[in-house]
């Protein structure tokens, strides 16, 4: 082994401490870390286990993760910049011309950049799922008034990534998962993501929660994804880091993925700017944005842009640092509520040590 091999091993040590802090408070029973640049992976490491129970299962860097609410931002988000590029939808268009259940005088006015913006005026969540499922759960999500004048106030909302993914139905004529596979996880070559995962990829995939006295494994955690039948907006969609890696570099490269243009650079500035502030909370189009009390942590640059998943899922990607921060992780296998401030507060800290040491990764 090399001296230079043996100088970076000995510095990441520090990073595996980091991680392994974490397992130890129980927050998470295993992680999957990346990070890499607009060229390549960096540093690719599994920790822990991928399953505490009925038995335990060591973890893999391919091991499979319920993406969560990544789900609106490597399925959603990008399905609607595909209809933007394709002229067939507007960031002005009002709802209503898509989705029954918005010509109402208090929805008639939401756009699709409020939705995309979470400044719609939906409640955060709706309850729907405890008493309808499939097409009747959908028509109920529909059927919710606003809380909130629209486009005054940021209400984080699944309801919000629900519409978008009935938009691109409506428009396309094709399910949301045939589209997005089709569209985005095809041509990035990520064969490990899919909504509704094939059974044979189950002994790879990391569990989450209980639900009906069963072990959720490659059925979403999120209650209106897994009643609306494995497949929306908001939440359900299943993969790995390194498929979201490949996501991820097409975006820091303005839209290329191994020489050919996925987006427009025009449609990636747009969709990864700040498009909302209310000086506490800065989103762009889908992405959350780096603030005091995000989950990037404190040192990314104010350009940097991502997502967290309620399973313990994260991604962020900074431009100006030329970096991309994949870390998964299945807490709720753990437990749904008991450690999720300890996540929220764990995040913000490992992105600090990884920011702060990132020639150390060269």
């Amino acid at each position: 082994m090399s001296g230079d091999i043996m100088k970076k091993e000995e510095k990441m040590k520090k990073l595996d401490e980091v991680v392994k802090e974490g397992m130890n408070e129980n927050i998470f029973p295993g992680a999957v870390l990346i990070v890499g640049n607009s060229k390549k992976i960096l540093f690719k490491k599994a920790y822990g286990y991928r399953a505490l129970k009925p038995r335990k299962e060591r973890n893999s860097v391919g091991t499979i993760y319920d993406m969560a609410s990544l789900t609106k931002v490597v399925a959603t988000t990008p399905a609607v910049m595909k209809l933007i590029e394709n002229a067939k939808i507007r960031l002005y268009d009002p709802v209503h011309l898509f989705v029954d259940g918005f010509n109402t005088s208090q929805k008639q006015e939401i756009r699709i950049f409020h939705l995309l913006t979470h400044t719609s005026g939906l409640p955060p969540y709706s309850q729907a799922w405890r008493y309808s499922k499939g097409k009747e759960l959908l028509k109920n999500v529909n059927s919710v008034e606003t809380i909130n004048p629209v486009g005054k106030k940021f209400v984080y909302s699944c309801l919000n990534f629900i519409t978008l993914m009935e938009i691109v139905e409506k428009v396309t004529g094709k399910s949301f998962d045939e589209f997005t596979k089709n569209e985005i996880f095809t041509p990035l070559k990520m064969n490990n993501t899919s909504f509704v995962p094939p059974e044979k990829w189950f002994g790879k995939i990391a569990p989450t929660s209980q639900r009906d006295g069963k072990i959720l494994r490659g059925s979403p955690d999120d209650e209106l994804a897994y009643y609306l039948g494995g497949v929306s907006g908001n939440a359900g969609l299943f993969s790995n880091a390194e498929d979201v890696y490949n996501y991820a570099k097409m975006l820091i490269n303005e839209g290329v993925f191994e020489g050919k243009r996925m987006f427009s650079k025009s449609t990636i500035n747009t969709f990864t700017r700040e498009a909302f502030s209310d000086g506490v909370n800065r989103r762009s189009l889908g992405w959350d944005m780096k603030t005091l009390a995000s989950s990037s942590g404190d040192l990314m640059s104010e350009k940097a842009y991502g997502h967290t998943g309620f399973t313990g899922t994260s991604l962020w990607i900074d431009p100006a640092y030329d970096v991309i921060i994949i870390f998964f992780t299945n807490r709720t296998h753990i437990s749904r509520w008991d450690n999720l401030e300890k996540i929220i507060r764990f995040r913000p800290r490992l992105h600090n040590y990884i920011i702060s040491h990132l020639e150390e990764f060269a």
